[in-house]
């Protein structure tokens, strides 16, 4: 005889954005369980492998209220000021630049945090198992069915899930979002996304910079530190998110250490002093994803699987997390009221609030990929202007970096700081 679990909501995934909702759940009384048909990393901390996620004021919220964040078992290193400059490799960046001071909006927080990757699934790892709520099941494949009047997740080696509600956040393939039909536009940007990290000589004062470059942008991105990366001479570190044409990605991610370093120094300059890579090199095709649904009978898609953009701004896990907040504040309101949870009254209420929020960012992140993505000498004078422009009008530069922080008008709620009862 198969056993059965009842739970209200089931989320295939345990990635970042399905663990933090299924975490998030529980954290707030509803039974829940997540599925992945990958192996959960081990507990244990890895050696640090260049990964790390920029993790915004609002997403941080979330992650502390639903009792992820104080798990991290690292201090994560905060975001103070963010530098944006137009320029061309290796030549000095334009003096017509934009910077933003996390003290200058009002908000007494830094504009966001750079978490290690391996940090933040220790933390998770560490939340999940300790939420009477939430049943994990990973490694294990799963078989969804779902009707009218429920969902049934059949795990292999494991119990038949009766559930209210199932969610798709098992990333951009997502094999849910194909079951259910819902069609997806795709724009592919020419671009590889080259990811990493690198030891430098003097310290970043926790301060990112976004260099517009005529291939693609790219971002240095603040490691918590000293002493824990490289030598006496280079006891600080940094991210990198390198967007570049394919075919010169390919040539830079075939070089050794000391060239590809090279080649970061070009774009990156020498405000750092010496550096030198560190960890491992991670690259992807850079593309983005609409899916033209986020909901289907009983089914929710969150994160990468309902919608994929380009790195520019640095806010596709924030974005997932956003999707996060608002199932999450649905449903817990649903079970609050006596609603069934998975109905279609309250999947229409989440795509109303999730899917108007991704299109804008969406879009922004397009129009600035077309915009300094290009090295026509007219646009390139414009744009430069325009981000001068942005640093002399206040409120202007004010809005840019509240959205940065992810903060929008009347926001209450998780992102808002609102704690689970």
């Amino acid at each position: 005889m198969t056993d059965t679990l009842d739970v209200t909501a089931c989320v295939i995934g345990a990635g970042p954005v399905g663990a933090t909702l299924a975490a998030t759940l529980a954290a707030a009384g509803i039974p829940a369980a997540v599925v992945d048909r990958a192996p959960l990393p081990p507990m244990e901390l890895p050696e640090f492998d260049g990964r790390a996620y920029a993790i915004a004021l609002t997403s941080r919220r979330l992650l502390d209220a639903a009792g992820i964040w104080d798990n991290l078992p690292m201090a994560p290193q905060p975001i103070r000021r963010i530098l944006v400059r137009d320029g061309v490799p290796g030549s000095p960046p334009s003096r017509l630049g934009l910077g933003f001071d996390a003290a200058e909006v009002g908000q007494g927080e830094p504009f966001g945090w750079m978490v290690e990757a391996r940090a933040l699934r220790v933390a998770l790892n560490a939340r999940l198992p300790s939420l009477p709520n939430l049943s994990a099941f990973a490694p294990a494949e799963a078989r969804v069915r779902r009707d009218a009047a429920g969902v049934e997740i059949a795990v292999a080696g494991g119990p038949l899930i009766r559930a209210r509600l199932v969610v798709g956040a098992e990333g951009r393939e997502s094999p849910l979002r194909a079951q259910a039909g819902i069609p997806v536009t795709h724009w592919d940007y020419g671009q590889v996304g080259m990811v990493g990290a690198f030891a430098h000589e003097r310290p970043h004062q926790g301060t990112a910079l976004e260099m517009f470059l005529p291939n693609g942008p790219f971002a240095q991105l603040p490691l918590a530190g000293p002493g824990g990366f490289g030598s006496a001479t280079m006891p600080h570190a940094s991210a990198f998110v390198w967007s570049e044409r394919t075919a010169l990605a390919r040539r830079f991610l075939a070089m050794d250490d000391a060239a590809f370093g090279r080649e970061l120094a070009r774009r990156l300059g020498d405000h750092l002093g010496a550096i030198r890579p560190i960890g491992r090199r991670w690259s992807y095709p850079l593309s983005a994803l609409w899916a033209q649904r986020f909901t289907d009978a009983r089914l929710a898609l969150v994160g990468d699987a309902a919608h994929g953009i380009h790195p520019i701004a640095g806010q596709g896990l924030n974005l997932g997390f956003r999707d996060v907040a608002a199932l999450a504040e649905e449903v817990i309101a649903a079970v609050h009221a006596g609603e069934d949870p998975g109905g279609a009254a309250v999947l229409a209420r989440y795509q109303a609030r999730a899917r108007p929020d991704a299109m804008l960012m969406l879009g922004a992140t397009h129009a600035l990929e077309k915009l300094f993505g290009n090295d026509f000498g007219p646009v390139r004078l414009a744009r430069r202007l325009g981000i001068a422009a942005v640093d002399r009008i206040p409120p202007l530069k004010k809005a840019f970096a509240q959205r940065a922080m992810g903060i929008t008008k009347g926001q209450a709620g998780l992102l808002g700081g609102q704690r689970l009862l």
